[in-house]
């Protein structure tokens, strides 16, 4: 195909790798993929694909050349291969995208501050559930559909604390939710219930995704569930509904009349999984590693707030974060 400004749009050949790596070396920091591991080797199944802009805005000149070291990380593609579409794949890889920009920047080895994209509107929907912020239509013309603007704005890692205190050195960006939290009345406390306070369970605390058949996620704001407590711990539609094998996360002889009894392993319980990164919850903490015999490491998560737990856990070093359904609280 000929464009109306003489270039020629077709598919990569073999002849055109050299061609085509030379490309991707000059920004390849921002190329991702997502891989399925085989028997012996591993497998594209979906690819994530920037360039860099000083312009605070997406335009036709930033999605035409790349500006080493400034702010503006322009997404051009999120492509998953159609056998591994509608299963959660593209928006897994955009959060470990994300992640991996987030932590560069609170690293210092990277100058990102935002993260753009344009999107059609029927898109919309999947990208704000990785908390990109619409922005309104864009100066983009590209086809006969007119193109909309999102925006997410970068955190810093500083976000995430070890349980139970960290403090804010010199000029670190609070994230957010923390000064709105330490600005609250302390008599002020969102209320939370229980599952058992729900007349029908579980089944009125999920909420369906419409984009991916089968895959359901958190309808509330999960809380802390200490009465007089009541942080905020994840945002609606963050964590995925998760029916997995039981973990023993209590010591011997533990109680906790916050926190109920889970399952003996290796019998079923509900989870709520969040991945890729801590920087998914509102407030979190982490116990120090633990070692079960014959195991991985694992961490516990607790409040980070009054430092109530286990709430959950997750593998040291992981991208996966398991709360229990039963061990928090729900702001509905």
């Amino acid at each position: 195909m000929v464009s109306s400004s003489g270039l020629i749009f077709d598919y990569v050949s073999s002849s055109d790798i050299v061609a085509a790596l030379e490309i991707e070396r000059q920004a390849g920091k921002l190329f991702l993929g997502a891989y399925e591991q085989g028997s012996d080797s591993r497998r594209l199944i979906g690819y994530i694909c920037s360039t860099l802009s000083p312009s605070a805005s997406l335009t036709h000149d930033s999605m035409s050349t790349h500006v080493p070291n400034s702010p503006s990380v322009c997404i051009h593609s999120v492509c998953v291969a159609p056998s591994h579409q509608r299963q959660g794949v593209g928006l897994s890889l955009l959060k470990e995208y994300i992640a991996r920009l987030e932590r560069a920047r609170a690293e210092g080895s990277a100058n990102y501050s935002r993260v753009l994209l344009i999107s059609h509107d029927n898109l919309r929907g999947f990208y704000e559930k990785a908390r990109f912020k619409w922005l309104g239509k864009s100066n983009v013309v590209h086809g006969s559909k007119p193109w909309y603007e999102m925006r997410r704005d970068l955190e810093s890692a500083q976000g995430v604390m070890e349980s139970p205190v960290q403090t804010l050195e010199g000029n670190q960006t609070i994230p957010p939710g923390v000064l709105e939290a330490l600005q609250r009345r302390k008599d002020v406390i969102p209320s939370s219930r229980h599952i058992s306070d729900f007349p029908n369970g579980l089944l009125e605390l999920v909420e369906s995704d419409a984009e991916l058949p089968g895959i359901s996620f958190n309808k509330y704001d999960l809380l802390c569930p200490r009465n007089g407590c009541g942080s905020v711990i994840l945002k609606k539609g963050v964590g995925k509904w998760i029916e997995r094998a039981s973990v023993e996360m209590d010591p011997e002889g533990y109680l906790q009349p916050n926190l109920p009894p889970l399952p003996t392993p290796p019998e079923t319980a509900q989870w709520w999984l969040i991945t890729p990164s801590p920087m998914e919850f509102e407030n979190i903490g982490f116990t120090r590693p633990l070692r079960p015999e014959g195991g991985r490491a694992i961490k516990l998560l607790t409040c980070a707030e009054c430092d109530l737990g286990p709430l959950g856990w997750c593998e040291e070093g992981g991208s996966e974060f398991w709360l229990a359904c039963s061990r928090v609280g729900y702001k509905g």
